[in-house]
This record gives C-alpha cells, sequence and structure tokens, in this order.
C-alpha cells in the first residue's frame, strides 16, 4: 500500500519528476526547475512505463508529464501513477493542447494541463500550488 502524501510537503522542497521521450526537454525541465529553491528534481523519465517505476521508487510530490511518448503515453503513465497514490500532483506539459486532449488528460486524473509554449513562470506556478 502506497505511503501517503504528508502535509509535511510544505515544510521541504518539492520533489519533481520529470517525464519527456526528449533528453533536451527533459534538460531543460531540470535546469530551470532547479532555479527555484522550492523544488527538486529527484529523477526522470523517458516514457510512462519508467514514469511509473520512477515514480514507486522516488515518490515525488509532482510529477511534470508529457503526453505522446514511445511505449506507454503519458494517459496511462498518469491514470497508473494517480491510482497508486504515487504522486500528489501530475502536470501535463504538452505542445498538444487542443481540447480533445486536455479532456482526456484530465479524465486520466491530471491535476493541471499547461502547453508548452506557456511561460516558465505558469509552470512553476502550477508545481507550487500543490503546497
Amino acid at each position: 500500500m502506497p505511503t501517503p502524501i504528508s502535509s509535511s510537503i510544505t515544510n521541504r522542497r518539492l520533489r519533481v519528476l520529470i517525464v519527456d521521450d526528449m533528453p533536451q526537454v527533459r534538460q531543460e525541465l531540470r535546469v530551470l526547475l532547479q532555479l527555484a529553491d522550492e523544488l527538486e528534481v529527484v529523477g526522470e523519465a523517458a516514457d510512462g512505463r519508467e514514469a511509473i517505476s520512477q515514480a514507486e521508487a522516488l515518490r515525488p510530490d509532482v510529477v511534470v508529464m508529457d503526453l505522446e511518448m514511445p511505449g506507454m503515453d503519458g494517459f496511462e503513465a498518469t491514470r497508473q501513477i494517480k491510482a497508486r497514490g504515487l504522486a500528489e500532483k501530475v502536470v501535463v506539459l504538452s505542445i498538444h493542447a487542443h481540447s480533445d486532449n486536455v479532456q482526456r488528460a484530465r479524465q486520466a486524473g491530471v491535476d493541471v494541463f499547461i502547453d508548452k509554449a506557456s511561460r516558465y513562470k505558469t509552470l512553476m506556478s502550477a508545481i507550487v500550488a500543490s503546497r
């Protein structure tokens, strides 16, 4: 049985897992997120299966998830992460921000959907809002 996320996350840095199939995107997100004192990037994953495995091992507070990935996509990975209680929040960061994907993402359990064209501040606000 998964350990519930404690309310103590307000007293420490938020642990973030980055999931995207593009290594360059993961690296850029890591660099940007590590600029924030209140965040700690604890891991990365390149697809949905790896995301679930990393979430089980690392117990992040927030998963920043891409939707379109080979193998298991972000929709299914989100469903499983949320169903197993492996993260408090899933924030989708996708270039596919049309209404069908937003609706599918919400049905999968995504907490926040952000277009990849959005500003860094939008992503930071979505992540930190879980406090």
